[in-house]
């Protein structure tokens, strides 16, 4: 067990000015939540949430800069200095009978009463501004010195006033590298069906803040074993047990864990790792006395993960990139590739999405053997590609030297004709980049008119 001195917290001044303006109107102000537990944990903070007797009217009277963020459950924000100061009254709350929100807030008039309201231990402990004493009635201070997320009373009456707690449990365990208390996580399954109740949007932040932690396979097997994961993915939960063999040391599921682990924090590239394979279960194909087969998994993929994308309400940009990079991972160059197979991999992957797609390779490769791989394997295509771009020759219709209004001008009407008419011409020169030029691309366009019926 570490030991967590009370003199590691040392919240700016600004802060502690902030404070004082309130001592002097006779309220209570104390830190609270994440800042004081990164303090002490020995980390810098930067998002401050303090507990006051305050009500949000009071404080909206007493400061110039306020924000009424949540001011029905008792919470405003203030701009004050360069700090953003989220001040939330004490309260206690009633039941909560849509599983989310409590029925009801009433102030509280002791911080005690507040603290005992709130869902972990290490999230139920104060920092009195005034006197600077650490007020910790849950132990919250020895779970974090030893490395424990534990909830505060009964972890089943918490995780059934809120179903998005058991995800909360899971994610700061993840983020913070711990462990979860025994009860609290068996009671996690009890609560599934609260959990079912939570939207999608929350779940989707708290996922998103566990593949972005620093091991996210801790969190999402925390998940899986809590039976968490078969909620929110069904997909990804049917890959447990789907062996590989070849090269691969995992089963499907241990193998995207291990993709996301290998990723670099970075939204988009480790959702793509996560998502990669998910269609494997359904893409696999057996025959006696050989290994399983998953011919296109790629493309069952890149659908179930469009799926999921939009089911956890992930924003278009974000869901159509991973979707694109899923069905793009399945790529195999080596020295025969011609001049047109590079500028035509160009074409389908996009200049924009090439780094992140080496990427995900690299960590796909990693994950397949079970340890780093060199990722100068892949310095080949890079120089490949890099004389193409210097080249400057064309692989997507942008780098066409004729456009729309070109057609329409021989009589190729806008619509889906046009478009198929330039796509066959972009693979026309990007067999032949010297046919990139207006007067021959225009005799080709008026060659193909009666194909597309003009």
């Amino acid at each position: 067990m570490r030991r967590l001195p009370t003199n590691a917290i040392r919240p700016p001044r600004e802060l502690f000015d902030f404070a004082r303006a309130l001592e002097q109107r006779g309220k209570k102000c104390y830190l609270v939540g994440g800042a004081l537990r990164d303090y002490l944990l020995g980390r810098e903070a930067s998002d401050f949430d303090v507990a006051s007797d305050a009500s949000p009217e009071e404080i909206l009277r007493a400061f110039k800069r306020v924000v009424p963020t949540g001011i029905r459950h008792g919470t405003v924000t203030v701009f004050f200095g360069d700090l953003e100061i989220e001040v939330t009254t004490f309260r206690t709350e009633s039941s909560y009978e849509d599983g989310r929100h409590p029925d009801s807030v009433e102030f509280a008039s002791t911080i005690e009463e507040d603290l005992a309201r709130r869902d972990f231990t290490v999230n139920a402990m104060a920092f009195d501004m005034s006197s600077r004493i650490l007020l910790d009635p849950h132990g919250g201070r020895e779970d974090l010195a030893r490395g424990l997320i534990r909830a505060v009373g009964d972890p089943l009456a918490r995780f059934r006033e809120d179903g998005l707690r058991p995800l909360r449990a899971i994610r700061f365990a993840s983020q913070l590298g711990f462990d979860i208390d025994p009860a609290t996580s068996a009671a996690i399954r009890p609560s599934i069906d609260r959990f079912r109740m939570v939207s999608a949007e929350r779940v989707r932040d708290e996922l998103q803040k566990i593949l972005l932690s620093p091991l996210p396979s801790r969190g999402l097997r925390l998940l899986e074993e809590t039976g968490l994961l078969a909620e929110i993915s069904p997909e990804l939960s049917a890959c447990r047990g789907v062996e590989q063999r070849g090269m691969h040391v995992y089963d499907v599921l241990d193998h995207l864990y291990a993709c996301v682990d290998a990723a670099a924090p970075e939204l988009v590239l480790r959702l793509a790792a996560l998502l990669h394979d998910i269609g494997k279960p359904e893409a696999k194909a057996e025959r006696p006395g050989e290994e399983p087969s998953f011919h296109r998994h790629e493309e069952f993929s890149g659908r179930d993960a469009e799926t999921f994308m939009k089911r956890m309400r992930f924003p278009n940009a974000v869901a159509e990139e991973v979707a694109h990079l899923v069905r793009c991972h399945m790529f195999s160059y080596d020295e025969s590739w011609s001049d047109a197979a590079v500028r035509r991999f160009l074409a389908r992957v996009g200049t924009g999405s090439l780094d992140r797609l080496f990427a995900l390779r690299i960590a796909d490769g990693t994950a397949i053997v079970g340890h780093p791989v060199d990722g100068r394997s892949l310095d080949p295509l890079r120089d490949r590609i890099a004389g193409v771009l210097a080249a400057r020759e064309a692989f997507g219709l942008s780098d066409l030297s004729i456009k729309g209004g070109d057609l329409v001008a021989i009589g190729v009407p806008p619509g889906p004709g046009m478009g198929a008419m330039l796509k066959e011409l972009l693979e026309t020169v990007i067999d032949d980049p010297s046919l990139n030029e207006r007067e021959r691309l225009l005799e080709i366009a008026r060659r193909l008119k009666p194909k597309y019926g003009y």
